[in-house]
């Protein structure tokens, strides 16, 4: 499949070599290519320029963010929550219509310092999710993957024996269907993916970041999940 992934941070750099592992067909989308081509500058990890990555991935494509929503037939945004509608927007209406876009960003506001917030607006009663929805209404928005760390949404075997849990939460349930169908082919059994209904199950999994950032906190690792018992 032809997938374009939105966002060249550790996130998307992540589920990017994961899906070329996987033999689809990426396209990893940026504001200018050519300004990330020649930046030098680690990232916030401090993880080497994007250009050495994308050396060691080399069947990853890049484009700006027109040409990856263009490209892929599934789109997965993950940009930073705070800049993820204005990212879309220059992706293009009519290159993300019609198709299935998963978000796994969080709207996390920083402006306070750590542990951040979500950021007003896109909390209690409204959420990324759902903003992304309004505003691309011709896209099949999935939030999904948004409530652990990165290696984990690509791996769940590593902890647990992946006995853990991933919400799932969108308006289609045909494109649920087909977000379920990757998740498989990541690792997630279809057991312990929980579907919380509606695009509007993102106020609830986005709500879960600021516990999950303190969790991380005391615990010094991204390294965990959460289990649901019954």
């Amino acid at each position: 499949m032809k997938i374009a992934v939105i966002g060249t941070g550790a996130v998307g750099k992540t589920i990017a070599s994961k899906l070329v592992e996987l033999k689809h067909d990426v396209m990893i989308g940026t504001r200018t290519v050519s300004d990330k081509l020649t930046s030098t500058a680690q990232d916030i990890y401090g993880n080497p320029p994007f250009s050495e990555w994308l050396k060691s991935n080399s069947k990853v494509r890049i484009g700006s963010f027109a040409e990856a929503a263009s490209f892929g037939d599934l789109v997965v945004n993950a940009t930073n929550g705070g800049n993820s509608v204005t990212a879309l927007i220059l992706a293009g209406a009519k290159n993300l219509a019609g198709k299935v876009l998963i978000d796994i960003a969080n709207p996390l506001d920083f402006s306070n310092g750590i542990p951040p917030s979500l950021l007003p607006g896109l909390n209690n009663t409204n959420s990324l999710g759902e903003e992304i929805q309004k505003t691309f209404p011709d896209s099949l928005v999935v939030k999904t993957l948004n409530t652990m760390w990165c290696g984990l949404m690509i791996n769940p075997g590593l902890i647990g024996k992946g006995d853990h849990v991933n919400f799932i939460s969108g308006n289609s349930e045909k494109a649920k269907t087909k977000v379920k169908t990757l998740l498989n082919e990541l690792g997630w059994p279809d057991k312990n993916i929980i579907d919380l209904g509606d695009i509007t199950g993102a106020r609830g999994t986005e709500a879960l970041l600021p516990l999950w950032l303190r969790v991380n906190g005391v615990i010094k690792t991204g390294a965990f999940n959460f289990r649901i018992i019954s």
